[in-house]
């Protein structure tokens, strides 16, 4: 037998706290709801007594699939049954991520001195955001905490897709990039020379591409500090043009909307984020004014920022959804169409959904042409850099054996 405390509370909400031996804690928790009381924390005292201090988180990153991986789990667990403090206990101990076993540790002390999970939760606002907050407040309002935190797990699995996807588009390019120009260094600093070494004797027999191509590699070579010198400088204005002022953040943020592809794959996978959003936050019983004030806060583009601001706006003078977000240059007009099915049907969470899912499929259509577009640019590309260089280079050879006959 094993010794466990427990804390409890009635139909009345009076607290009682006490200890009990039995061969595990599910007997611990039948008992207490034997004799009418709610079970909120149980722990073996063994364990508390042997346990030594936390070990000290390694890093403070929570992703999203760490999110959801939690809240199917706790979902699960208390829809079992199993106290809301057990549950994130026995979370905390699988935790990989030791930054966010601390958290779920807190919170569980939190809720062992009296306060709800949703006091908790909102003590660290950089892991559990407003959104979350507002979902877990209907859910304990409501008494289906269960049901919100399985919503949660939902919404945070397909944002973590949908954010795989936008990464993996992006990283593609930089990628190409950074390979042509491991290329054009390996060309520069290893085979350039040695060619330079071999027509150090031709003097001005050098064919005239050959002299304009060596010229420009001088003047590369030579004032190489210079060009890294403008290149560091420029990077740094436009780094704090964008960050500093307001007119370069948002010039910034309406050139990333206008980009070749790269546009429509920021725009789209923002509507696919924004509908499966507000789906999650109506299902959970949020109101509509708060969603759209959780929602200007999950983007950094001041261009959608404001369109949601002024959407709110005139939903706040008394207009529709749908009629406000189409006043508005941001949102497409099928986006406008769909809301307003969901307005006058009264599914607006099913149909957001659904228009949530077209979006992330568009926008893995969009990747898929990108990826198709970038691969011929980047063999084009590299073609014409090795061509450049073959003819450059043995233009010369050609010449002398021209010449020899």
């Amino acid at each position: 037998m094993k010794t466990y405390k427990y804390v409890a509370r009635d139909s009345s909400g009076f607290k009682k706290e006490g200890s009990k031996q039995a061969s595990s804690s599910n007997d611990v928790l039948g008992f207490l709801r034997e004799q009418g009381y709610i079970p909120v924390f149980v722990e073996e005292i063994s364990n508390t007594i042997q346990e030594r201090g936390p070990k000290k988180a390694r890093w403070r990153r929570i992703k999203s699939a760490d999110l959801s991986t939690f809240c199917w789990q706790f979902s699960t667990m208390i829809e079992g049954g199993i106290a809301i403090t057990t549950a994130l206990d026995t979370i905390a101990d699988d935790m990989e991520n030791l930054y966010f076993r601390d958290v779920l540790r807190k919170i569980s002390q939190s809720i062992n001195r009296g306060e709800s999970f949703l006091g908790g939760v909102s003590q660290f606002p950089n892991i559990f955001n407003r959104l979350s907050l507002a979902i877990i407040l209907a859910g304990e309002s409501s008494g289906n905490l269960a049901g919100a935190i399985k919503r949660l797990a939902i919404y945070y699995e397909e944002r973590d897709k949908l954010a795989k996807k936008v990464k993996g588009a992006t990283a593609y390019p930089i990628f190409v990039v950074s390979f042509i120009g491991v290329i054009l260094i390996v060309i520069m600093t290893f085979i350039i020379p040695r060619f330079r070494t071999m027509f150090a004797n031709f003097g001005s027999k050098l064919p005239a591409f050959t002299l304009a191509f060596m010229k420009v590699y001088d003047m590369i070579c030579n004032n190489l500090i210079f060009l890294i010198g403008i290149a560091f400088f420029a990077g740094m204005g436009i780094y704090l043009f964008y960050t500093k002022t307001r007119q370069g953040h948002r010039f910034f943020s309406a050139v990333s909307l206008k980009l070749p592809l790269f546009g429509k794959i920021f725009s789209q996978s923002f509507i696919s984020m924004y509908c499966r959003t507000m789906s999650t936050l109506l299902s959970g019983g949020v109101s509509m004014l708060e969603i759209f004030d959780i929602l200007s806060e999950m983007t950094r583009n001041d261009i959608i920022k404001e369109s949601i601001i002024k959407t709110k706006g005139h939903i706040v003078e008394g207009q529709g959804i749908a009629a406000s977000m189409s006043r508005t240059p941001f949102f497409p007009n099928m986006v406008v169409k769909m809301t307003q099915v969901g307005e006058e049907s009264g599914s607006m969470p099913i149909v957001l959904e659904k228009t949530a899912d077209y979006y992330e499929r568009k926008v893995e259509s969009t990747i898929q042409t990108m990826t198709a577009l970038i691969e011929p640019i980047m063999i084009v590309t590299i073609g014409a850099i090795v061509l450049v260089v073959v003819l450059a280079l043995y233009l010369p050879i050609f010449s002398i054996s021209d010449f020899s006959k």
